[in-house]
């Protein structure tokens, strides 16, 4: 169950890391990290973060073995720009759902840039997009 405390901690968390990833990390591994949401439980023990990683499998890894080796320098980050009794302890989750979206709008635009076979016969038939006879124009 999720209260207005758990989410406000969330986005707190989300904020502080996902501003020491992009402005302060120095770790050649770790590039093309977005981070997009962050699971609280209400003892605010653990911090389940969700990343989106851009490039390949094998960048995605190292990307991760970055991000699990800063873990420790990121929790000290947000002790320090964040009043909690405790610090949570941070876990890293790839969320693929947006290079699975990426992947399915390049698939649409290949299907919508080939031509149909039913286009195919309307242009050899003469026939305009619309499905009328292009040298007969209909006059209103």
């Amino acid at each position: 169950m999720k209260t207005r405390r758990t989410a406000r901690v969330s986005e707190a968390i989300r904020q502080v890391v996902s501003s020491a990833i992009l402005v302060e990390l120095r770790d050649p591994r770790v590039k093309n990290v977005t981070v997009l949401h962050v699971d609280v439980p209400s003892d605010l023990r653990t911090a389940k973060i969700y990343i989106s990683i851009l490039g390949d499998e094998k960048s995605e890894r190292l990307t991760l073995k970055g991000l699990e080796a800063a873990r420790g320098w990121l929790q000290s980050r947000i002790a320090d720009q964040l009043q909690l009794r405790l610090t949570p302890i941070l876990s890293f989750v790839i969320d693929s759902g947006i290079k699975k979206s990426i992947e399915v709008s390049k698939m649409l635009r290949e299907i919508q840039d080939e031509p149909t076979e039913i286009n195919k016969l309307d242009v050899d038939a003469g026939l305009s997009e619309d499905g009328h006879d292009s040298d007969n124009p209909i006059e209103e």
